[in-house]
């Protein structure tokens, strides 16, 4: 990488967190349960003085700590998406661009929509190269260590996991939740597939190595 490479790319992970936020709004929106991050950034919400927005980054700080256990490299791309995706998914929720669902078949297509957008941000960010958000680098570690897998199996997994903590703390659970759950990884499975793009493959470079590259110019 060069430094007209590393600012490229964090203009293409903001790109891509954009379109992955409003992928998430989208799920929100369907009115149908939310997906089970967000019932987990709702349940923590409902219990504290926090908004969703914060809860999220909060949320993303404390993953962060469990990346970082799992000796998961950290880059400019895990910051931006600690600090900006949780905002992001609110500055979408207050503008409120979309009517509320009325349906179950529009709602689950809604959804469907929503998770292959957040797949698609997912593509742009993760393949800047300089490391996942706190989530996805969660994904990746699993991924590493469930290599007989497809990373869309992981998921599901992962996002089971997160479903139940979210219930348990009283975030909102209806049928969008379960179509998200279980079919984030066949989404993102088949997005990927068509693009031949595996997150485990991208050689990512830490904050330390970017800012090297930044120094040296």
């Amino acid at each position: 990488m060069n430094r007209r490479t590393i600012i490229l790319g964090w203009l293409k992970i903001i790109a891509g967190l954009l379109v992955f936020s409003l992928g998430v709004h989208l799920t929100i929106r369907a009115n149908l349960g939310v997906a089970p991050w967000d019932c987990l950034g709702m349940g923590i919400a409902g219990r504290t003085s926090l908004n969703y927005g914060i809860a999220m980054t909060v949320t993303s700080v404390m993953i962060l700590v469990i990346d970082l256990i799992m000796k998961e490299k950290i880059g400019f791309g895990t910051v931006i998406d600690a600090l900006c995706t949780g905002n992001f998914v609110q500055f979408f929720n207050d503008i409120d661009p979309f009517p509320k669902t009325e349906d179950v078949i529009t709602g689950i297509i809604i959804i469907l929509a929503g998770l292959a957008l957040m797949a698609i941000g997912q593509y742009f960010y993760m393949s800047s190269g300089q490391c996942c958000g706190p989530r996805d680098a969660l994904l990746v570690g699993l991924g590493k260590r469930m290599k007989t897998l497809p990373i869309g199996a992981v998921q599901m997994i992962l996002w089971g996991t997160v479903l139940l903590a979210g219930w348990m703390l009283g975030g909102p659970v209806g049928i969008g939740t379960l179509v998200s759950t279980f079919g984030s990884g066949v989404v993102m499975q088949m997005i990927y597939g068509m693009i031949h793009f595996d997150p485990r493959s991208v050689m990512h470079q830490s904050i330390l190595e970017t800012a090297t590259v930044l120094q040296r110019g």
